[in-house]
């Protein structure tokens, strides 16, 4: 890709996603120049690609232009830019995961405050994504309306995911107690499978690999058998403790906490993983509760 279309696509990404008001706010977001914008978008403008209130007509386009100059890849329709969206996203939710248990791991509350403010970008991310899809759906009807509005569960999907990592970051920051050395071992195996989940169920939805579903389901498995190792240390330490020591009460609830969000990531990644078989294969997701499926 030449440096002129770069920054082309640069310009287009910002119609798309930010809604500029004017050529002068486009230019000021990318560091250019309003006239070297204005060139750049002329021949769009004329062709009545980009309309004058800046809103890109994808469809049209596409059309005009076909895949001269390879400007967005080998795809440079809608789906293409929201799934690049959604990429970003699900490697911005694995960071966050990844923050908030080396927080947890280390007893670091400043590293859990950084992982609470991830999620505030976590749900910024969404908010974006939800307005692009709702953008791509408006400026072109021809738009395969349903297949379109998954990529709004996908990250959906992702943002219930950030909001699990907040519960490590909020134990880090309100529980004194440490967690013994079995516990933390049956956690770290916890994190690195539904780490794993993230990245294969995200990889079947934007890459069409859906030969990861194998993998996922023995993860699930993995993670559903930790668990109850997991709440079964829980329980034979709680038996050792008094009724009457409400914090110690408190603290044991709030680990299983713990413990049931690695379980509920690794059912939204199986979400993922059937919603990507439905997109890419057109087979409809089972409507029986998961928890009822003979192949849970």
């Amino acid at each position: 890709m030449t440096k002129t279309n770069k920054t082309l696509k640069d310009i287009l990404d910002v119609i798309l996603y930010e809604n500029p008001a004017t050529q002068d706010e486009i230019a000021e977001r990318l560091g250019l120049t309003r006239r070297y914008v204005t060139r750049l978008l002329k021949p769009l403008i004329d062709e009545n690609i980009v309309k004058r209130s800046y809103i890109l007509d994808l469809k049209k386009y596409e059309e005009i232009y076909g895949d001269e100059d390879n400007l967005f890849s080998n795809d440079h329709s809608a789906s293409f830019l929201i799934k690049g969206m959604l990429q970003n996203m699900a490697d911005h939710v694995s960071k966050q995961l990844k923050t908030a248990f080396e927080a947890l791991i280390n007893g670091d509350k400043e590293k859990a405050k950084i992982a609470m403010e991830m999620d505030y970008a976590t749900n910024n991310m969404f908010e974006k994504l939800r307005s692009s899809v709702e953008t791509v759906v408006s400026i072109d009807p021809s738009t395969q309306f349903s297949k379109t509005l998954i990529f709004n569960e996908i990250g959906y999907d992702l943002e219930r995911i950030g909001d699990y990592c907040d519960h490590f970051s909020k134990f880090v920051l309100n529980e004194p107690n440490e967690i013994n050395d079995e516990i933390m071992i049956t956690l770290k195996s916890m994190y690195k499978s539904v780490d794993k989940m993230i990245s294969f169920s995200m990889d079947a939805f934007l890459k069409e690999d859906l030969s990861l579903k194998g993998d996922i389901m023995d993860l699930e498995e993995k993670v559903h058998s930790l668990q109850k190792k997991a709440l079964n240390y829980i329980a034979i330490e709680m038996a050792e403790t008094s009724f009457e020591d409400k914090e110690e009460s408190t603290y044991y609830i709030y680990l299983s906490r713990l413990v049931k969000s690695f379980e509920r990531i690794g059912d939204i990644c199986i979400e993922i993983m059937d919603t990507a078989t439905e997109f890419h294969k057109n087979i409809p997701r089972s409507t029986v509760p998961r928890s009822f499926r003979d192949d849970r």
